[in-house]
């Protein structure tokens, strides 16, 4: 079991008292729900965000233990639907500047793009899966990073790829993930957002660990609210990979212009 970040007694004794003693326990949980917990206060909230991002302990962990299979059973191109690939292709060759894979695993998708002839590198917090790319793609550039807290100057990149890489943020975290995104973007760069679909914002049980649907509806909201404008979105229900509805955004950082 996880251990809870340090917020303080009061706050530990009230998430205890609603059976919260370990991040596995905030699962499926909606963190603003807990701001109505007495002792609960804002800076407890963010801690508890912070240790619930998809750079927390356990998603990395999880994702070093099983990284030689993910790599194996989707870190080619091969195991990518063809929409997708000319979704993610066509929306590269259109984007203007300096290119960003937001979570990009075994990097399969860097070293597609880089092929093409474009300027692209990618980022991940795992640190075997940023070592797996770089074995495979040796042409292609990669660093270990996280990316609600990327490295990038601000307003420096004509394009963010979030290929399914945002599907183990809570609903509570993501607003950070696309404001890092707006910063790091020029006004008119884009964004291509890849994930699960469904009815509602719900959390659902992953092969890795705890992921999450979003109607395609509530994450246009909140790009929106990020400051992107919907350009692009797309589903699809097709098995691969895997049985889950697909969605995909494409949306444009808004300009002061």
């Amino acid at each position: 079991m996880t251990a809870l970040p340090a917020i303080g007694a009061p706050a530990t004794r009230a998430l205890a008292a609603v059976g919260i003693r370990s991040l596995e326990d905030l699962r499926g949980r909606d963190l603003t729900e807990l701001a109505t917990l007495h002792g609960v206060g804002p800076k407890a909230l963010r801690l508890l965000a912070e240790a619930c991002s998809s750079s927390s302990p356990e998603v990395v962990d999880s994702y070093s233990a099983r990284a030689d299979e993910y790599a194996e059973l989707f870190g080619s191109m091969s195991s990518v639907h063809p929409s997708d690939e000319r979704l993610v292709s066509s929306w590269a060759r259109s984007a203007e500047g300096r290119l960003l894979d937001a979570g990009c695993g075994p990097g399969q998708w860097t070293a597609h793009l880089a092929g093409l002839g474009l300027d692209i590198s990618g980022v991940d917090r795992v640190p075997a899966f940023v070592e797996l790319a770089r074995r495979a793609h040796p042409e292609a550039s990669f660093a270990v990073g996280d990316i609600d807290a990327l490295e990038e100057e601000d307003g420096t990149l004509g394009g963010v790829l979030a290929w399914y890489s945002l599907i183990h943020h809570q609903p509570s975290v993501l607003p950070r993930a696309l404001a890092e995104f707006a910063r790091v973007l020029r006004p008119g760069g884009t964004l291509l957002v890849g994930f699960f679909t469904g009815p509602g914002v719900e959390a659902f049980d992953h092969a890795i660990t705890t992921a999450y649907r979003w109607p395609p509806e509530a994450l246009a909201d909140e790009l929106c609210a990020a400051g992107f404008e919907i350009l692009e979105t797309h589903t699809r229900t097709e098995q691969a990979p895997g049985p889950r509805p697909h969605g995909a955004i494409l949306a444009r950082l808004s300009s002061d212009d």
